[in-house]
């Protein structure tokens, strides 16, 4: 079967289709053929070497695709299902541990840039029903992130204000869930055409935050005392504008570090005064993957995909991820 590696030391150069052995299933293992995968941040560090991983290792923390396969004592699945894979493989349920997150698809394990992949069954779930493998390859990463910040751990409820951060998967997937739970959306971003396309999807404000250097003050006036729950995507580059932008006693939930954010200062005064909430998580478990599956569906909720590319164009698709014109997810599929 082909598979696509990352050789040492990384970089798009050193992307390789490779041929590899085809597995065959244990007890409680399933053979999913994939059809479908989608880009992220991590991805993209993974790739160029940013995150170092052994060499040979498949890239790629998303996949969607079929069950073709089945050993014995599985339970939840059938040759034919429609499955996606899970960032955290091993965390089923219950508080992250580092037993259970240790395992990261793409990065520790092997992801799914690869025609067939073994795995227990408790590594995938199902996909909403009426996605198609390229919309299911959006949620495991960027879905289940948007959905565990602002459900699982941001509590969020009807009528509360959130504030998301640019226009990548996990901002748009934040955005559609907040609006389905009853929420209010604030956003930023750099470029007037996207700012256009945020306020038809529902947003209250959109601040194109280069031209406002402090972005975070302008959202807290025009949410009339603040934002109930912000999904900080910058980490460093942004903390200090979502610490003005959320109000007194609200959540800021960090999910990234963008642009140059793995460093930066807190105005840590107004972070206490403020009563300010702050939660870092990494995506989520497999319960809150069902969760989110479950409430897609019933909402019928459907990610934006930008543009898509062919299996063998992986380097293709990061360079296009480098350029920053992207709205929602670039998607590969085969």
């Amino acid at each position: 079967m082909k598979s696509i590696v990352v050789k040492s030391p990384g970089g798009l150069k050193n992307l390789h289709v490779v041929q590899q052995k085809e597995p065959v299933p244990g007890p409680g293992e399933v053979i999913v053929k994939w059809q479908a995968t989608s880009l992220n941040f991590h991805d993209y560090l993974v790739a160029i070497g940013a995150i170092p991983v052994e060499d040979g290792r498949i890239p790629m923390s998303d996949g969607a695709g079929e069950v073709v396969a089945t050993g014995s004592d599985v339970n939840n699945f059938k040759v034919g299902d429609a499955v996606m894979s899970m960032f955290f493989p091993g965390w089923s349920e219950g508080l992250p541990a580092f037993h259970k997150i240790v395992g990261v698809s793409g990065e520790t394990l092997d992801g799914y840039i690869t025609e067939k992949s073994l795995l227990h069954e408790s590594a995938v779930t199902r996909i909403p029903k009426g996605y198609s493998y390229a919309e299911a390859a959006t949620l495991p990463c960027a879905g289940l992130t948007a959905w565990n910040g602002l459900m699982h751990t941001g509590g969020l409820f009807p009528g509360q204000k959130v504030l998301i951060q640019g226009t990548g998967g996990v901002s748009l997937l934040g955005l559609q869930f907040a609006r389905a739970a009853g929420a209010k959306v604030f956003a930023t971003t750099s470029s007037p055409a996207k700012a256009e396309r945020l306020k038809e999807m529902g947003c209250e404000a959109v601040i194109n935050y280069k031209e406002d250097e402090r972005w975070g003050k302008t959202i807290y006036g025009q949410s009339d005392g603040g934002v109930d729950v912000v999904l900080d995507i910058g980490g460093g580059s942004t903390m200090k504008q979502s610490i003005e932008a959320v109000k007194m006693g609200g959540k800021i939930i960090s999910i990234g570090i963008l642009g140059d954010g793995r460093k930066g200062e807190i105005t840590f005064p107004k972070l206490f005064f403020k009563f300010i909430n702050m939660h870092g998580i990494a995506v989520g478990s497999r319960m809150m993957q069902e969760a989110m599956v479950d409430a897609i569906e019933i909402n019928d909720i459907h990610p934006d995909l930008d543009r898509s590319f062919a299996f063998d164009q992986l380097a293709d698709a990061f360079r296009y991820h480098e350029t920053g014109k992207h709205f929602g997810k670039i998607v590969l599929k085969w």
